[in-house]
């Protein structure tokens, strides 16, 4: 196996916490606290209390060890504050690491947040140089991929203006444009689709995949599963400024699911990992028995009822909706689905909000653990689309009514179809 071009060993970052820093204080203040210190200090021992200097601190990341092999698409993903970005900033060094090591067997180009790497007071045009000049690479180079950076960034006519004009889009269009293209082994990516029309989203994933099939390194952060799904091998679940999980991407997209499901409710209104014209939006995404009691997990043979609450836009009425679940095992194989139109049940006029049930009598699937995403119509067009909305746990249960249990997967699939056996005694042939 071939050296990894990424290698991390037992890397930590400490902050002090904002609060324990002071502020900036006056010649007179100064003076005051030098002769006041170390009266509070006898004052707390007299009164049996400890004394402490040490600022109040915390550690973004701890005991974080990988490695990664030249080629691999890297998928990392975790909650808000799991440590994802103070990692990122670490290899791309912008920051220094308190513990641990980083070894980095090539250049790095970095897209982290908007405002990083760029200097305002350039152009476009400059900073497209300075950018190259700091990953290491020669002038002449820059300039052959100059016109193919402006015309990828789709901000052409504004390259010799100042970058600190430049609406939010904009600068994520050139400095993805310029992370790309300027042919780095390692290339660090994090939340590019979290700015940007659908557009340019699509054309960052399509030359995402091209940087990969090249053969260069990718670290991708980002909270769109389907992105993390369709372009990484490979994926690390962060928890805590730790890494709780390392695995291919699908098992990691799974685990995420869990721990977000076991910790916090699955308020859908924040994902940013949704297509759609935004006439409707599901804000929960959960299953439910016949009485309205909402499930951990469902059985298997047993009544289910998928609930998908909505709120519609403040402007559009709800006229023409359809509703779609689609049920997938851990590997991503789409199992089946369920359309509100293919029964036909449309849904001529809605409410602005309310509730989209999907009754179904009896669940065939054998216990384990699968995958929810859903999608939603208004008029005919795409409303809201969201992969890895939710898990649905199947417990056991007796399906066939025969007293039998079927549990082993591997030996009989997921699904489970209703039928029936007899003999044939006349022995016909044909």
């Amino acid at each position: 196996m071939d050296s990894p071009i990424i290698k991390v060993e037992n890397l930590g970052k400490k902050y002090r916490i904002e609060g324990s820093f002071d502020r900036y204080s006056t010649i007179r203040e100064t003076l005051k606290e030098v002769f006041l210190t170390p009266v509070r200090r006898l004052r707390a021992l007299a009164q049996g209390q400890g004394v402490s200097d040490a600022p109040e601190t915390f550690w973004a990341l701890q005991n974080v060890s990988f490695a990664v092999q030249p080629g691999e698409v890297v998928g990392i993903i975790g909650r808000n504050g799991a440590g994802k970005t103070t990692l990122l900033k670490i290899l791309s060094r912008v920051t220094n690491p308190t513990t641990g090591r980083v070894v980095l067997g090539g250049r790095v180009g970095s897209l982290l947040e908007v405002g990083v790497g760029f200097h305002p007071e350039l152009s476009g045009r400059d900073n497209i140089y300075l950018s190259g000049a700091i990953m290491g690479m020669k002038r002449a180079e820059i300039a052959r991929k100059y016109d193919e950076i402006a015309a990828f960034s789709g901000v052409e006519d504004f390259l010799n203006t100042p970058v600190k004009r430049y609406s939010s889009g904009m600068y994520t269009r050139l400095a993805f444009a310029v992370a790309a293209h300027l042919e780095p082994e390692i290339l660090i990516v994090d939340e590019v689709l979290a700015v940007g029309d659908l557009g340019f989203q699509n054309k960052c994933l399509g030359k995402m995949s091209e940087v990969a099939r090249s053969g260069r390194t990718v670290l991708f952060v980002s909270h769109n599963l389907s992105a993390i799904a369709t372009l990484c091998t490979r994926g690390l679940l962060l928890e805590k400024g730790e890494i709780v999980f390392q695995g291919n991407s699908s098992e990691v997209i799974s685990q995420y699911v869990k721990l977000t499901r076991a910790m916090e409710p699955q308020d859908l209104s924040h994902r940013l990992d949704r297509k759609g014209t935004g006439a409707l939006r599901v804000t929960r995404f959960y299953m439910e028995d016949e009485a309205g009691r909402i499930l951990e997990a469902a059985q298997s043979g047993g009544c289910v009822r998928f609930v998908l609450e909505y709120e519609g836009a403040a402007d559009t009425p709800l006229k023409e909706v359809a509703g779609h679940i689609m049920v997938a095992d851990g590997s991503r194989y789409r199992l089946f689905s369920f359309l509100s139109e293919i029964v036909g049940e449309p849904f001529s006029s809605l409410p602005r909000t309310g509730r989209l049930i999907c009754r179904v009598p009896e669940l065939p699937l054998l216990p384990g653990n699968y995958d929810l995403h859903f999608s939603c119509l208004v008029g005919r067009q795409l409303a809201d689309k969201m992969h890895f909305a939710a898990s649905l746990v199947v417990a056991e249960g007796d399906f066939f009514g025969t007293g039998r249990l079927f549990t082993d997967r591997d030996a009989y699939g997921n699904v489970l179809v209703h039928h029936t056996w007899t003999v044939d005694t006349e022995n016909r042939t044909f």
